[in-house]
């Protein structure tokens, strides 16, 4: 599964009704829906998909004709960013009318190229499921696990030093596996 971190638009134009079509990171929906709507007050329809992961780790998509005839326009949006495996992300298609009717096929058509535009010239993340573990050490051993973690893909997100120091770790399952294997006897992850 991919995502995109920040937002990217591109232009298609099909019998003279243009489609500006916007993909960016789910969380950043209702803004950039507002956003296009004062922008473009004159477009026609904004249409929109958006596929996200919920805590459950189930993808929840959507998807919206505004206006358009029912399943020509929302529907074939969700079908190729869904295609392209890419959650926590969505589209809006802002489309003028070029005053040239291009039929149930062509609206399809048009929908699907401008989302495929979009995505063909934005930079997908790849996406991991990050985990917190926690990592409690004596002072002398920190130098030691800094370095073991800093020669591994795990990040560290808090340091805490009482009696001894407590370390706040992010990273995949699978990097927590193999980084517990370099660890010193007696450090363990909790």
């Amino acid at each position: 599964m991919k995502f995109v971190q920040k937002e990217f638009s591109s232009t298609f134009e099909e019998k003279k009704s243009k489609f500006l079509a916007f993909l960016a990171p789910y969380s950043e929906f209702n803004d950039v829906m507002q956003r296009l709507k004062s922008e473009h007050p004159k477009a026609r329809h904004f249409v929109y998909a958006y596929r996200y992961l919920n805590e459950f780790d189930q993808v929840i998509e959507n998807s919206s004709d505004d206006g358009e005839p029912k399943g020509t326009s929302g529907k074939p949006c969700l079908n190729v960013i869904a295609g392209n495996e890419l959650i926590n992300s969505f589209v809006i298609v802002v489309r003028y009318f070029g005053g040239v009717k291009l039929g149930t096929g062509g609206l399809v058509r048009a929908y699907s190229d401008a989302v495929n535009s979009v995505i063909n010239i934005s930079q997908l993340e790849t996406y991991q499921k990050l985990q917190i573990q926690n990592l409690r050490c004596e002072y002398s051993e920190l130098s030691k696990l800094e370095y073991i973690i800093k020669n591994s893909n795990i990040n560290i997100i808090n340091k805490e030093f009482d009696s001894s120091v407590n370390l706040t770790l992010e990273s995949t399952k699978e990097d927590f596996e193999l980084f517990n294997t370099e660890l010193p006897l007696g450090v363990k992850l909790q």
